[in-house]
């Protein structure tokens, strides 16, 4: 592993034929940098290269890499000191030459399969600005990112053919597998060129703060400006080039959100003061007012070159727009490329400058994930594609939804072998495939603590079975955008669906299944911890067949945190409210069409809560149902009945148990916790009813 600034690239980088000498028909490859950037092969990839092997063929064959657990240790992460660093050497040691790709060091070998990722910088050209997420990026991608040195002079159109050449050459080597352009301002016009060129190509898009914006920015303003003051836009180039790396401010909140002493914070950020200043200092000897004017004329040719053939654009895009992006208008422009491209989608980061990778909190993966739009094959697979999350990655989605926890103070119960409760999930088989069946409370209360037990307490991850408007609409209306989900496709939610259940089981997964699904989510008043199960036996035919164990559960608390005021019978009453439920319904995919009864009723519809003072959250985990060893017995419909009617009349007793036990706790009152953790601090346990009798048969 390189060190911050000493060794930032496994291959160095590589110059390859640029258009101005076209004629060349094998790239051409020679040593640049030494030592510590040493020459890398083509991205054209039918060169042999360092890391990955190399059939007899030519063919790249990658190493298998396991794909990243929960429970991986977090290694460390790249900071902006070391952009900054490893910017200033590839700079300082860049020639004047043409266009190249470089493979960074940090990129391990990928997942079998991994698609390719072509990353095209902004207008600054350098190349660096994917450098803190490197190290997870390269864990799913074979990773090339493009450097223009600043003082190249190659067009636009013919930077289009330089990336389109690489695109037609991996195409031609892996056509079943997709290929990633990330494009970052400048870098976005160039890859919706490429993909407006290559309308039959399997591309992905992301598209961080599109410059074709720029016809509307300020930036365009720079350009006369560079024609007719060119000595006082000169001593103004340096502020111009610190809008290029986003919102100190930013950088000094993330640091205190990390919780460092105001020593190590001081020193954090003075040692990264010092390496943005050095970087600069290079980075302002070469980019003078000449070849500002030159970058600000590229740009311009750019925008108008994209959007003439946005119309020609065919690829799934990701549009990633910042809300303080002081260079462009990102967030209008996502809007209204939104609209242009047929396969986007617009994620909106309200609070980020314009270099939006550079900043923290910022995860590619995580935003890959929550959007579905990482993929090895022609679709995306909700299993095999799935990417765990990091630790940071998680305490990033909990640490919002946290106050659940800490208002709640669940007392999480679960059954050892023997029969015997304790407190906490020590009787949670560590196995997998394993399958959580349960009750689900009122819009899923229970969901953000359960989730957050089993990942802090266990190390495990479970997935949740969900309702597929999580993932997708039948038309635009009034239901939540799709980023409302984002979070459970990070925490590892999948789309009901019987070949879903067949992969995680298959993946040894521990799964979450709410049989009572939205019926019993959207129940109605006088319904609480009352089951809406579907006289269907599939699960338990589904678990036999890998000897997944059953773990039965109920959770109660609902009731302690908010009054139901009007229900669904009582908003279907109400013209308004009626004519939204319908709406709403409309919009997604019904479920159980086929059954009878209130089983049916999947009408989606947000009912009328009114809060209460906390009270707490119970659950129960019951002894787990083995069915290893039973697929024959289980096969029959009647014998798989009986275990469905067993697991179900677990969860009722749990639910019974918990109702009557929780009169008895102490401190089910949110004051009465209160005032035990002001006696014994804040970070202690909270006692609760006594269970120690309690012993499942």
């Amino acid at each position: 592993m390189a060190t911050a600034g000493t060794g930032a690239f496994a291959a160095g980088i590589c110059p390859l034929t640029t258009r101005r000498d076209a004629s060349t028909a094998t790239p051409r490859i020679r040593p640049i940098f030494k030592s510590k950037l040493s020459v890398c092969a083509s991205a054209i990839r039918t060169e042999k290269q360092v890391a990955p092997s190399v059939s007899d063929n030519g063919a790249v064959g990658k190493k298998q890499a396991p794909p990243p657990s929960s429970g991986e240790r977090e290694e460390r992460r790249s900071t902006l000191r070391d952009y900054f660093d490893q910017s200033r050497e590839l700079i300082s040691r860049s020639d004047g030459g043409p266009p190249r790709w470089f493979s960074p060091l940090e990129c391990r070998s990928p997942l079998k399969d991994s698609p390719l990722l072509l990353y095209l910088p902004g207008v600054d050209g350098v190349g660096m600005g994917l450098s803190l997420q490197h190290e997870r990026l390269g864990k799913i991608f074979d990773i090339w990112c493009m450097h223009i040195p600043l003082t190249d002079r190659t067009s636009f159109k013919d930077l289009v053919k330089f990336v389109e050449s690489a695109v037609k050459t991996e195409h031609s080597h892996a056509s079943n597998r997709p290929i990633y352009l990330i494009g970052e301002s400048f870098g976005a016009c160039l890859a919706l060129a490429v993909a407006a060129r290559n309308p039959d190509t399997d591309l992905v898009l992301i598209l961080a703060n599109p410059a074709t914006s720029y016809g509307k920015s300020v930036s365009q303003s720079l350009l006369p400006l560079s024609e007719l003051m060119p000595e006082q836009l000169g001593s103004s180039l340096p502020y111009v080039l610190t809008l290029l790396l986003g919102n100190p401010a930013k950088r000094v909140t993330a640091a205190m959100r990390q919780s460092l002493s105001s020593d190590h914070m001081i020193e954090e950020l003075s040692q990264e003061t010092i390496a943005m200043s050095s970087y600069l200092s290079v980075l302002s000897k070469l980019f003078n007012v000449e070849t500002l004017r030159w970058k600000l004329n590229l740009l311009k040719s750019a925008a108008e070159f994209a959007n003439s053939r946005l119309h020609a654009v065919k690829a799934q895009t990701l549009i990633l727009a910042s809300g303080q992006d002081q260079l462009l208008p990102s967030r209008e422009e996502a809007e209204r490329l939104r609209q242009v491209l047929p396969k986007s989608q617009v994620r909106l980061f309200e609070d980020s400058g314009h270099a939006l990778f550079l900043e923290d909190g910022i995860s590619l993966i995580s935003i890959l994930t929550g959007t579905s739009f990482y993929r090895r094959g022609q679709r995306h697979d909700h299993v095999s594609d799935y990417l765990p999350p990091s630790p940071s990655e998680f305490r990033r989605v909990y640490e919002p939804q946290s106050w659940i926890d800490a208002a709640t103070d669940p007392v999480v119960l679960s059954t050892m072998e023997n029969g015997d409760v304790v407190r906490g999930l020590a009787g949670i088989p560590s196995e997998g495939p394993v399958l959580y069946v349960g009750y689900h409370m009122m819009l899923g209360f229970e969901i953000v603590p359960l989730v957050s037990r089993f990942w802090i307490e266990r190390d495990i991850l479970l997935r949740g079975i969900a309702h597929p408007m999580m993932f997708s609409k039948l038309k635009e209306g009034s239901m939540p955008d799709a980023s409302a989900y984002d979070s459970f496709r990070i925490m590892g939610a999948v789309p009901v669906s019987a070949p879903n259940f067949f992969k995680l089981f298959s993946s040894k997964s521990h799964v979450l299944l709410y049989p009572g699904g939205v019926r019993e989510a959207l129940h109605r008043k006088g319904e609480e911890y009352r089951l809406f199960w579907p006289e269907q036996s599939e699960f338990v035919r589904m678990a036999a067949k890998f000897g997944a164990k059953i773990v039965p559960f109920g959770v109660v608390g609902e009731d302690d945190v908010g009054h139901l005021l009007m229900d669904y019978d009582d908003l279907r009453r109400i013209p308004y409210f009626r004519d939204s439920i319908e709406e709403l319904t409309g919009e997604v995919v019904k479920l159980r069409s086929d059954a009878v009864g209130e089983v049916s009723n999947q009408d989606v519809h947000l009912p009328i809560i009114v809060p209460k003072i906390p009270g707490r959250f119970y659950f129960l985990f019951g002894k787990p149902i083995e069915t290893k060893g039973r697929q024959q017995e289980l096969k029959g419909r009647e014998r798989a009945l009986e275990v469905y009617l067993e697991v179900k009349s677990e969860v009722e007793k749990c639910l019974a148990y918990l109702k009557e036990k929780r009169e008895s706790d102490p401190y089910r009152n949110i004051f009465a916790r209160l005032s035990y953790q002001a006696t014994h601090g804040f970070d202690s346990e909270v006692p609760t009813f006594d269970f120690s009798h309690k012993t499942q048969q």
